[in-house]
């Protein structure tokens, strides 16, 4: 089914929202997690405004009220969101703010929300990131790391996921900055005890047991009454470096959404 700039794959079983990271399109972001979960789930894929192939201008502040407005506008609700890195965050703030259309998290190394410290470092980044980018002998340069990047981590993963990563390699900045801006704001104005509890499962990196990132990852899942994992070997792209883990973990959510409805 299509329905302008939304597609749901799949007959009957409860909605999945897809949400990528950065400012990237669904399409072929989350390799074999579409074609896994069709039998049993309806598969809704959107590029929210201001990401990927939409054509509208949106902000991160608007994120969770434009999808908002999908999810009622399809009729399907609630729906179980998987969102990656800011993705995640996104994910994060419809929950907060529209806890009746969501009916469980899996949240993939998200973009700590939660934690502004940690989201004031995200965005000056990106910000600086930006600017460089926008000076055109820098641009070359910043393209090129990026680029590289890209190849190394497509390296010893499986095809599909291989072309994923490759895919990263043509990241705009610019746009990625204007999807980021705001992100510091948001996540001082988030408070853990306003989010609902409900079936969740955050996926963060193997990382240390004290890292802020793990911490903070930590807090996400007690605040929603769910529960952290990781995997060995895990990284922030963890959907490409662990796809079946990832496609089990939401298999296994949407399960437990289906048996309480």
């Amino acid at each position: 089914m299509q329905l302008d700039d939304v597609r749901v794959h799949g007959e009957s079983g409860p909605p999945v929202l897809l949400l990528p990271g950065g400012a990237e399109s669904c399409d072929g972001f989350f390799p074999g997690l579409r074609e896994g979960l069709t039998a049993t789930a309806q598969v809704v894929e959107h590029d929210r405004p201001g990401t990927g192939t939409s054509a509208a201008e949106g902000s991160l502040a608007g994120a969770a009220a434009a999808l908002s407005s999908v999810i009622e506008r399809l009729d399907r609700g609630p729906v179980v969101v998987v969102g990656q890195s800011l993705g995640g965050a996104v994910g994060v703030l419809l929950a907060r703010d529209h806890p009746e259309q969501v009916a469980g998290l899996v949240l993939l190394d998200p973009t700590p929300i939660n934690d502004p410290r940690l989201c004031a470092t995200t965005e000056r980044m990106t910000v600086v990131l930006g600017r460089l980018a926008a000076v055109p002998g820098v641009r070359r340069l910043v393209a090129s790391a990026f680029r590289s990047a890209a190849l190394r981590t497509a390296r010893g993963l499986r095809p599909d996921c291989a072309a994923a990563a490759e895919r990263t390699a043509n990241l705009d900045i610019a746009v990625l900055a204007r999807a980021v801006r705001g992100l510091t704001a948001l996540s001082r104005d988030l408070r853990e005890s306003d989010l609902p509890r409900l079936p969740a499962v955050v996926v963060t990196a193997d990382r240390k047991p004290g890292h802020a990132v793990r911490r903070a990852h930590e807090r996400l899942a007690a605040a929603l009454g769910g529960e952290i994992r990781s995997w060995p070997g895990a990284t922030h792209g963890v959907h490409l470096d662990h796809p079946d883990e990832v496609l089990a973990t939401v298999r296994e959510l949407v399960g437990r959404v289906a048996a309480a409805s």
